[in-house]
């Protein structure tokens, strides 16, 4: 029978899993009905894999791919477009065999829900309300603030953090709720991002500020960490950030996230609420410690 005029080709999905070994796409799969959507989809990430590779001093061969170099593909996607996801790596995988096709992950994200919404919130208006909960915040902390350019600027750029922050400290498996009665969004709130940004600024100004007195000949310059001479430490507080924070940092990192994945499936996980707690603690960890203890005196 002819196919639809939208309809480019059709392609056995299911058969190609059989063939290739495939482990951990949905048994649904079958007939894929290709159309231009499904190609120009497909030519995007192609460009986007180009564009990662860009930076490879590897000179570009016929095909586009730098030899024996890849790079991690993984598709970041909602668990409702999980099946149309499978379907678009698959058609990638047939159209372009080779190493960067072959690596494909899928971390699937769980739905969100929103609770007291007054009326129905899409993502301009929820960015609108975390931004003046934000400003709010920002105004309690250093009072009124400048209507310019350059403070609506930062109010954005933390605004965004915020919500990025929000929504990575709940296991990405996990259904997101989102509460916008919740004006978590505080300097003195330990769980919300503003805190840890807050106190990450704390931290930049003490780096700043002691790189400025190593110019001008009042402190040392920080030696390399094997020549760290840790019998200096004196407070139980510096004891438990080193122990519980500097030394176990890279640990956490790898736990987070590994890539390439351990595992055959083609699914991976990011634990990233894992990271979050972790900033969590430690923000509040040193600024009990800052508050306690005279710092670049």
């Amino acid at each position: 029978a002819a196919l639809p005029e939208d309809i480019i080709c059709k392609v056995h999905l299911k058969s190609f899993v059989e063939q290739q070994g495939l482990v951990g796409y949905d048994p649904n799969l079958d007939v894929l009905l290709v159309t231009e959507g499904k190609l120009r989809s497909l030519a995007e990430l192609q460009q986007a894999v180009l564009q990662c590779m860009v930076s490879s001093p590897a000179a570009l061969p016929a095909s586009g791919f730098p030899a024996g170099s890849c790079c991690s593909i993984v598709h970041v996607v909602s668990c409702e477009e999980e099946f149309q996801q499978q379907q678009l790596d698959l058609l990638w995988r047939i159209l372009d065999p080779g190493a960067h096709t072959a690596s494909q992950k899928h971390l699937v994200c769980g739905p969100v829900k929103v609770t007291n919404p007054s009326s129905p919130i899409g993502a301009d208006q929820y960015f609108q309300l975390r931004k003046r909960q934000m400003y709010e915040a920002s105004v309690m902390k250093y009072g009124e603030l400048a209507q310019d350019e350059a403070w609506t600027e930062v109010i954005d750029t933390l605004t965004v953090a915020a919500i990025r922050f929000e929504m990575l400290t709940t296991a990405h498996r996990s259904q997101l709720t989102l509460d916008l009665e919740d004006s978590s969004i505080s300097t003195k709130g330990t769980k919300s991002g503003a805190f840890v940004m807050y106190n990450c600024a704390r931290l930049a100004t003490l780096f700043d500020t002691y790189q400025r007195a190593v110019e001008r000949g009042t402190y040392p310059p920080l030696p390399p960490a094997s020549e760290l001479n840790f019998s200096c430490l004196r407070e139980e507080g510096e004891w438990l950030l080193l122990f519980n924070y500097l030394l176990p940092f890279p640990e956490v990192l790898q736990q987070a996230a590994q890539l390439p994945a351990p595992t055959k499936g083609v699914r991976i996980t990011a634990n990233t609420e894992m990271v979050c707690k972790f900033l969590i603690h430690l923000s509040m960890d040193f600024s009990s410690y800052y508050n306690r203890v005279h710092v670049l005196g």
